[in-house]
């Protein structure tokens, strides 16, 4: 089936896009990223290392950008400013790439997102030529004002960042869902594979996630979990489930005529 996901122009056979950080070793990240079937691939600028700390372990040689699409994250960063000099480094290192994952965060307690700070860095962003993909709040509103700035994919958090919780808001998810144009991707807070199914039938374009893969007892089979309950919520979501019906009953085999039946 040609479904693909479309970000900035390029199609992607794979809607589970997965961070690189939190696993043991770059073995680990890798055999979990193979298992994911990820396309997409994120990496935090500012803790890890794809060629501006010359000496150490290079992360792109675990992961080559001719096998997976490299989206660099602004990841620790709470201003506008520092935001958009972490992406200017990335394009630098990479190359003049330009697909870009923007994050601005309000505390360090929660990891919850500077809008404000997020809107203004996004905007900056886009007139420079980047590609943006950007981490959000649940925010109907402030999700078509991202998009209106040119944005290349809206991405609300499910839940905070690394807690697991999954979809706390469904509601406004749908929302952001019928009224943005371009990709939806659940961003943080799923936990497990159930959590991914639903963000999919939900309507979400996508599903991006890290902790719940690397931080699971086994990494690898967890990937391959969310592999399978991304793909099973698409076709769920296209398929259509039937309507939900209160206390009216629908047998699944006719009633008429059955032996010794006193239904009329």
């Amino acid at each position: 089936m040609n479904d693909f996901l479309t970000i900035a122009g390029k199609p992607y056979a794979s809607r589970l896009l997965a961070g690189t950080g939190k696993y043991r070793d770059f073995a680990q990240t890798r055999a979990a990223l193979e298992a994911s079937g990820a396309e997409i691939v994120t990496v935090a600028i500012r803790r890890a290392n794809i060629g501006q700390h010359a000496g150490e372990a290079n992360l792109l040689d675990a992961l080559p950008p001719e096998r997976f699409t490299i989206l660099p994250n602004t990841a620790g960063c709470f201003t506008a400013d520092e935001a958009v000099r972490t992406l200017r480094l990335a394009r630098e290192l990479l190359g003049g790439h330009a697909l870009v994952k923007l994050e601005v965060l309000g505390d360090a307690a929660s990891l919850y997102p500077n809008m404000p700070e997020t809107l203004k860095a996004a905007g900056t962003l886009v007139k420079e030529g980047f590609e943006v993909m950007v981490y959000c709040a649940d925010d109907p509103i402030q999700a078509r004002m991202l998009e209106d700035l040119g944005c290349a994919a809206i991405m609300p958090l499910a839940s905070l960042i690394g807690s697991g919780m999954g979809i706390l808001n469904p509601w406004n998810l749908s929302l952001i869902v019928e009224r943005i144009e371009v990709p939806v991707i659940v961003d943080a807070g799923v936990g497990t594979a159930s959590d991914a199914a639903i963000a999919m039938e939900l309507g979400c374009d996508g599903v991006l996630m890290n902790t719940a893969i690397a931080h699971a007892r086994d990494p690898v089979r967890m990937a391959g979990a969310m592999r399978k309950a991304v793909e099973a919520g698409r076709e769920a979501y296209l398929a259509g489930r039937m309507p939900k019906k209160t206390y009216v009953a629908d047998p699944s085999s006719p009633a008429a005529g059955l032996i010794g039946s006193c239904a009329p």
